[in-house]
């Protein structure tokens, strides 16, 4: 398995310096090719008028919006020109989420920035926690600081799900690169822990199998939120990367995820892989 097509998804007014480095250099890796995507929405005003003077401003906020993702493709192209691999830009006058979650058919992981907690606009941007729950690709978070993939140490947060277990083979191409993995269960007050050490040492088997040598964890059950503890081990290793499944369901047509998704779209330290 590797990765013959690298998408990232591009954000109006939003730095994308980090997203487009570390897909870059993912390309390079894998000798794949990159496909960089964007979209926005004409967000109508919150006031109203009729006749020509509605019509002038519904076309002055579409040339608006067509220019700023000329600009975008015009930082995608600059970010690629000078890496090998075939480049792609594709981009629509449409919602991101709607856009970018039917192209991602043609990739085989995403690339996207991390979730601000403070701003969100679905006119202008799609959110990682659409993405990887909707579109059925592995999805790589890279915060705004970062600026080179760091694929040395690599933490697989396991938990004995199906999520888990698709984001682990999901990562297998860049699992072999590293130097360090470490597959570590954060148990909870009650858990058995030796028998989530069986869990982890069958993953380090399975990935040994493989040819990845993975050394397997599972610290002492704490008081502790399991996203702190799991971002204190991953410290503790110098992880620049953090393999996970993500969890979360709809409610009433808004997506809902659970605590250490949440936590891992939204850190701001390291790369997250994550698969649903």
């Amino acid at each position: 398995m590797t990765y013959a097509t690298v998408m990232v998804s591009l954000a109006l007014d939003q730095p994308n310096d980090a997203r487009l480095q570390v897909a870059g250099e993912l390309a390079e890796r894998f000798e794949a090719a990159i496909v960089g995507i964007a979209a926005a929405q004409f967000a109508s005003p919150l006031y109203f008028t009729d006749g020509v003077e509605a019509q002038r401003l519904i076309d002055q906020e579409e040339t608006s919006v067509r220019r700023r993702l000329a600009d975008l493709e015009a930082e995608f192209r600059a970010a690629t020109k000078t890496r090998g691999g075939r480049a792609e830009w594709r981009s629509a006058l449409d919602f991101p989420g709607r856009f970018v979650l039917a192209q991602s058919r043609c990739a085989d992981i995403l690339v996207s920035g991390g979730e601000s907690p403070a701003f969100s606009d679905a006119f202008s941007l799609v959110s990682p926690k659409d993405l990887v729950m909707q579109a059925g690709r592995p999805l790589l978070v890279v915060p705004d600081r970062i600026n080179w993939l760091d694929l040395r140490s690599v933490l697989v947060a396991w938990k004995d799900t199906p999520e888990a277990r698709r984001a682990v083979a999901d990562a297998l191409p860049m699992l072999r690169k590293a130097r360090d993995v470490v597959v570590v269960e954060i148990p909870e007050e009650g858990d058995d822990r030796s028998a989530a050490m069986v869990q982890v040492s069958d993953v380090a088997a399975w990935l040994a199998r493989h040819g990845i040598t993975a050394t397997a964890r599972v610290p002492e059950a704490g008081s502790e939120a399991a996203a702190v503890q799991l971002e204190r081990i991953a410290g503790d290793v110098g992880a620049g990367l953090i393999v996970a499944g993500a969890y979360g369901h709809s409610r009433f047509r808004e997506l809902i995820l659970g605590g250490v998704t949440q936590h891992l779209v939204t850190q701001t330290a390291r790369c997250v892989l994550l698969s649903h």
